[in-house]
């Protein structure tokens, strides 16, 4: 069992998650009722499920594919940290993994 935490948009929540090496970070965070779509369902057509992760931690995910980051192109108050949720596959070395929720984000679940 490993631990995400999600930043809130306004930046005083924070919700922590259980996680599992293997999962994908959307499916994380919508399972905690966290704003992201993901509504191209991985299929990166879309970048509603952009997250900004904390600069101690970027270093531990694998490069942006270079689709991953034209997509981010799209993306509201993208940040240099910003990655793409669908992408990010947790592995035991992203224990503790910290994002931010973007202020921008969008909600088609329900509100937080």
């Amino acid at each position: 069992m490993m631990r995400v935490t999600f930043i809130h948009a306004d930046g005083k929540g924070r919700t922590e998650a259980d996680a599992q090496p293997g999962d994908i970070l959307l499916d994380v965070a919508q399972a905690n009722l966290m704003p992201l779509e993901g509504t191209c369902e991985g299929q990166m057509a879309c970048s509603t499920c952009h997250v900004i992760v904390t600069k101690e931690d970027f270093d531990r995910l694998p490069p942006a594919s270079e689709m991953e980051e034209d997509m981010l192109d799209l993306a509201a108050g993208v940040r240099r940290t910003s990655r793409l949720s669908c992408q990010i596959v947790l592995t035991e070395d992203m224990d503790g993994l910290t994002v931010h929720i973007p202020a921008e984000s969008r909600n088609m679940q329900a509100p937080r």
